[in-house]
């Protein structure tokens, strides 16, 4: 049995495999057979990505943790500045910035 892909040309030399849910669900021996050849695979739900599988070992399971929640925390960094572009924040002087650390201060003493 073959699992078959959606084949996407992300990048010039990239391409990234997806899977369904079902075909995850269905397939899933082949599928892990496959990852570590693969390094990555997308799955998809309705067509949207909904996580990704990536191949580690032993031997990379705390660098390959470490590597993703850096990732995880630069989106989230990334995700909060454009928030605040977009509310006009970016704008703020460091005086302004200062009275409202010290107000937050105040209030989480009482």
């Amino acid at each position: 049995m073959t699992v078959v892909y959606i084949i996407e040309y992300t990048k010039e030399d990239t391409v990234m495999k997806f899977l369904s849910v079902r075909d995850l669900r269905g397939k899933s021996a082949q599928v892990w057979k496959e990852l570590p050849k693969e390094r990555e695979m997308v799955v998809t739900s309705n067509g949207r990505p909904i996580a990704i599988l990536a191949a580690i070992n032993e031997s990379n399971l705390e660098e390959s943790l470490a590597a993703f929640r850096r990732a995880r925390a630069v989106e989230a960094v990334t995700s909060l500045q454009r928030s605040s572009v977009e509310q006009g924040k970016d704008k703020l002087l460091m005086k302004d910035i200062d009275a409202e650390i010290k107000t937050v201060r105040k209030k989480r003493t009482r």
